[in-house]
């Protein structure tokens, strides 16, 4: 099977700020781009937690970490799973990824956890995460992995926690589910998330 041809930073960026994001056939297949409409976003004055939820917050269930095992998170979620068997993250998007991480625009929020009957144990475990692209004043979440209770959810609280605080206005989800609508994730067209992406871009956000 011949190499994939890689997917420049400038092709990653420039797809976007136009609103366009890569989904692979498969593991092994092309690339194809794709401008959803209608569009998810999750308006972040309006995130939803369950109060199971919250209290797992609260405890400190998992310790919360950013950006300190990227590959991993991202290698995470393109594993295949009961429900999505067959991933839309390939080689070619991992790649692309890594390097927008390496030069500090794509991020990923991780749970880490105390092996189990190792409860005196320094030593963590990733037990899950999500990862997505920082532009200007939005962020792009892409995808999210969980091998213990709620680690994925409770990594979406603090991306969220942190979004708000860091003067973000928009998280781009793309595409709805079941699985995020709980959250308060909302369907709009095209042409809104369009406008609200081009003003998103006009903020300087630190991540």
């Amino acid at each position: 099977m011949p190499d994939l041809p890689a997917i420049s930073i400038q092709e990653l960026l420039s797809a976007y700020a136009q609103g366009i994001f890569p989904m692979a056939d498969n593991r092994h297949g092309k690339v194809l781009w794709y401008s959803a409409n209608p569009r998810a976003v999750l308006p972040l004055d309006q995130f939803k937690v369950s109060r199971t939820l919250g209290q797992r917050v609260r405890r400190g269930t998992y310790e919360i970490r950013f950006d300190t095992a990227f590959e991993r998170v991202i290698r995470g979620c393109s594993q295949p799973r009961p429900s999505h068997p067959n991933t839309w993250i390939n080689e070619q998007i991992i790649d692309a990824f890594i390097k927008a991480h390496e030069l500090g625009l794509a991020h990923s929020v991780e749970a880490w956890a105390i092996p189990e009957n190792e409860v005196t144990s320094s030593e963590r475990i990733l037990v899950g995460g999500l990862y997505g692209l920082a532009l200007g004043g939005a962020f792009c979440g892409e995808s999210m992995f969980s091998t213990a209770t709620d680690a994925s959810k409770v990594c979406l609280v603090h991306l969220v926690n942190h979004l708000k605080q860091q003067g973000f206005t928009l998280l781009d989800v793309q595409m709805n589910s079941e699985h995020m609508a709980q959250f308060g994730t909302i369907d709009i067209p095209k042409e809104k998330y369009e406008e609200q992406l081009a003003a998103a871009l006009k903020i300087d956000a630190m991540w």
